[in-house]
């Protein structure tokens, strides 16, 4: 098992992303084996660490799986790490109900030292109240130690450091305030081709940020004893292939622990490949940007084709989001409209005047099995809403307009699914 810290900050925006990123590249150039988590549903930020560490990131949710399965994720994925480095979601407290779902509530499930990035930016000895504050908020959750973001200078970080010495707690140094490192605006928070580390940053870790009492502060995480095993077995049966449509933007929306969890998986890039399904018995078709590459999906007619015949005659499908999308009669943007697979008779809007926010977890109840996971969307159906095979609940159970549809064996929705409880 491999050891561990949690990155956490008071509120979303305060560098907490930019500091672990930067400390998985830090750690992984000083030849050091790292893990990367995500706290939460994000498949944003996994794509990121994964650019850094080499490896994939693993999302941590205690929403969407129980803590048993989370200390089975954290214990298999980490084992052979020599650190593990989990980025937490929003602010430390922040959850889907009070601190239900939050950052803490992972770091409390697998006994993890807490990190608090605090952006200090125009703030000096005022830090003191917010810091002690989350010092004493909860005592099962063990905040180690702060870095600052964003300092002005030498002179600044000295008063910061007087907020620490006080306080009785670690620093652990400082991230100077860089234009360099300020992140532009991201379509749906993601630019593609940025990339995901840069030397400068990194190398500002290492001047200004203790990484090695980071290294020393984590000791050997605890067994989190046998590892779980959540999905049905399926001992005597003929394995048969999975497909998953997987490309960097139109279909990369997944999560990794689906893709491990299922049998004989391959991959195919709907932009450019013919697939042939003859032998498939589960086609999963995961959220991206396909609004984004539409000319290109429109043209791979030959794929196309084959999706739709495949549904026609029986084929089992998983659709998410994008995937959703993707099988529909058309997309329409302020460019146009582009046909695509044409199994659903539905259309979907890209146009800038419709979009509209549709964010937060969900659940469903479908031939008996409950389904759990996350929904990030601007894109809407064009024209009436399809009706829905399940009532969809949010978090907090409360009911959802989101539809999940059913066509044959196509099972499509606009909710990423964690697959491990469907």
């Amino acid at each position: 098992m491999g050891r561990g810290f949690l990155i956490a900050a008071p509120n979303s925006g305060s560098g907490k992303t930019t500091i672990a990123r930067g400390l998985m590249a830090l750690f992984n150039l000083k030849g050091y084996r790292v893990q990367p988590f995500k706290c939460g549903p994000d498949y944003i930020d996994t794509k990121f660490h994964a650019a850094v560490c080499g490896r994939a990131s693993i999302n941590l949710d205690t929403f969407m799986a129980t803590p048993e399965h989370v200390r089975d994720l954290y214990d298999r994925y980490g084992k052979d790490a020599d650190v593990c480095v989990v980025e937490g979601m929003m602010g430390l407290f922040d959850g889907y109900d009070r601190d239900r779902g939050s950052s803490a509530e992972i770091a409390r499930v697998l006994d993890l030292p807490v990190v608090l990035v605090v952006d200090a930016k125009s703030a000096a000895y005022s830090m003191a109240a917010l810091i002690s504050g989350f010092l004493i908020f909860r005592k099962d959750v063990r905040i180690c130690g702060v870095i600052f973001n964003r300092v002005g200078s030498a002179r600044h970080f000295a008063m910061l450091q007087q907020v620490c010495d006080d306080l009785g707690v670690q620093c652990y140094g400082y991230l100077p305030k860089k234009a360099e490192l300020e992140q532009g605006s991201r379509y749906l928070g993601l630019d593609f081709s940025e990339k995901p580390e840069s030397k400068i940053l990194v190398e500002l870790l290492e001047e200004h940020v203790q990484w090695q009492r980071l290294m020393e502060l984590t000791s050997k995480a605890r067994s989190m004893g046998k590892p779980v095993c959540t999905m049905p077995c399926r001992e005597g049966k003929p394995i048969q292939r999975t497909l998953i449509a997987r490309n960097d933007e139109s279909f990369s929306f997944i999560y990794q622990e689906n893709i491990d969890r299922l049998e004989n998986v391959t991959f195919f890039d709907p932009e450019r490949d013919v697939p042939c399904l003859d032998d498939v018995a589960l086609l999963y078709l995961p959220g991206g940007y396909p609004e984004k590459h539409l000319g290109a999906l429109e043209k791979a007619e030959e794929t196309r084709r084959a999706i739709r015949e495949y549904a026609e005659r029986g084929g089992r499908i998983i659709a998410e989001c994008g995937g959703m999308m993707y099988l529909c009669e058309k997309i329409v943007t302020d460019e146009g409209e582009f046909p695509m697979c044409g199994v659903l008779p539905y259309s979907i809007t890209a146009r800038r005047q419709d979009r509209k926010l549709s964010l937060g977890y969900r659940r469903f109840t479908l031939d008996g099995k409950e389904c759990r996971g996350h929904e990030f969307h601007y894109t809407q159906f064009l024209g009436e809403v399809p009706k829905s095979a399940a009532q969809v609940y949010n978090a907090k159970g409360e009911p959802v307009p989101t539809p999940v549809i059913r066509y044959k064996n196509v099972m499509a929705s606009y909710t990423h699914l964690y697959l491990v409880n469907s």
